[in-house]
């Protein structure tokens, strides 16, 4: 007897890091010290207030039942609070904001309350691999635009608009961009809102990088009219270190999120209520906990930059985020022959940026989630390479 899956997974493989983590933990098994440098899983802990939080709500025998699909109304409303405070974006915490269990959820749960099969999406290249591979899974023609260092990572809109948009639904866009580190602005924002207008295409923007390393923090829906025709993602799994927590969002306007309630609520069974009182808590946090933060990640950074520096890779000091993205010197056609070099003959594991699209190819990423003297061992090693 042989049984076949559903024609969608034909499409789509494991996901990168997945297969990665599996080569690094066989590495690892063998006797080999390797260090991970290519996954942005926040190191840091969170505040200890939102761990006391959570402590305290978990000894409460009340707390370990079941929850509401839209979590509890003081979640909702911190994320409202949150939005108005951090961007100055009002939000009804009754019917546009809606909790998620992380944001990478939301882009499923989106992509199945507006794709049909044989539907348009437009996926950033390079972009979120998610991206693409959610819309196989729902069976949508993926229409891949150009991100590129020669137009300093932003879509082309007017070249798009040579194209036939008729079947496009959705479009897919990330600032502060991922891989890229490229910064949200302000023109940039107001020229997607209009765009999604005008071909009635619905802009969602993935935005949990703002706080990081981004002196000036932003929300598409800044713009005024955004709500019509944009959907925006965001989570506190960076800003606030709580990647494992799984606690994101989702704020549009209440049509598009009674769309997604509809998906999302018949796929889990809401959040652990310790977990969403003390994500209340994180969401109240100061300034000055960002700074903090931020300031561990800018010392990182200088010490990636010296590594980068030493693989001869040209990069911009001004991009934003819990990533450094590199271009590799000329004397490599991609980045995966360098990032296999360095995990061979050096045990240090970088991401080759061709698993985000064909225009990362000759580029590597580096995260900011290591301590700085991991970075200094990783220099060394790498130093140690032999016509590098």
């Amino acid at each position: 007897m042989k049984i076949t899956p559903a024609d969608r997974i034909s499409k789509v493989e494991e996901y990168y890091f997945s297969v990665k983590l599996k080569q690094i933990e066989q590495m690892r098994q063998e006797g080999k010290d390797v260090i991970n440098l290519g996954i942005g899983s926040p190191d840091l802990m969170p505040d200890d207030e939102v761990i006391e939080t959570l402590q305290k709500s978990a000894e409460n025998p009340n707390h370990h039942g079941y929850q509401s699909y839209v979590g509890i109304p003081q979640l909702r409303e911190a994320f409202s609070s949150f939005y108005k405070n951090s961007y100055g974006v009002d939000v009804n915490s009754a019917n546009e904001v809606l909790p998620l269990i992380g944001s990478k959820e939301g882009i499923m749960h989106i992509s199945m309350a507006f794709v049909n099969p044989g539907d348009e999406v437009l996926v950033p290249n390079p972009g979120y691999p998610t991206y693409s591979s959610v819309s196989k899974l729902v069976q949508a023609n993926i229409v891949e635009y150009d991100l590129t260092e020669e137009n300093g990572w932003l879509p082309d809109l007017e070249e798009l608009e040579k194209r036939d948009l008729s079947k496009v639904k959705l479009m897919w866009v990330n600032y502060p961009n991922m891989p890229t580190g490229t910064p949200s602005n302000r023109q940039l924002m107001e020229e997607l809102v209009a765009f999604g207008k005008k071909h009635s295409i619905i802009i969602v923007n993935d935005n949990p990088y703002s706080f990081i390393l981004n002196p000036s923090p932003s929300s598409i829906l800044e713009i005024e009219g955004a709500k019509d025709i944009v959907i925006e993602l965001n989570s506190l799994s960076k800003s606030h270190n709580m990647a494992g927590w799984r606690m994101g969002m989702v704020i549009s306007n209440p049509e598009f999120i009674n769309y997604i309630l509809r998906v999302k609520s018949n796929m889990d069974s809401g959040m652990f209520k310790p977990m969403q009182e003390a994500a209340v808590k994180a969401l109240t946090l100061e300034s000055d906990w960002f700074e903090k933060v931020n300031s561990e990640y800018r010392a990182r950074r200088e010490v990636v930059f010296e590594l980068l520096d030493l693989l001869n890779c040209s990069y911009d000091r001004n991009q934003v985020g819990l990533f450094a993205w590199a271009k590799i010197p000329s004397k490599y056609e991609r980045g995966v022959e360098l990032s296999d070099i360095i995990l061979e003959k050096a045990n240090v594991f970088i991401t080759p940026g061709f698993i985000f699209g064909s225009n990362g190819e000759k580029y590597i990423r580096i995260s900011l989630c290591a301590k700085e003297d991991v970075y200094r061992e990783s220099i060394n090693r790498i130093k140690n390479i032999e016509n590098l």
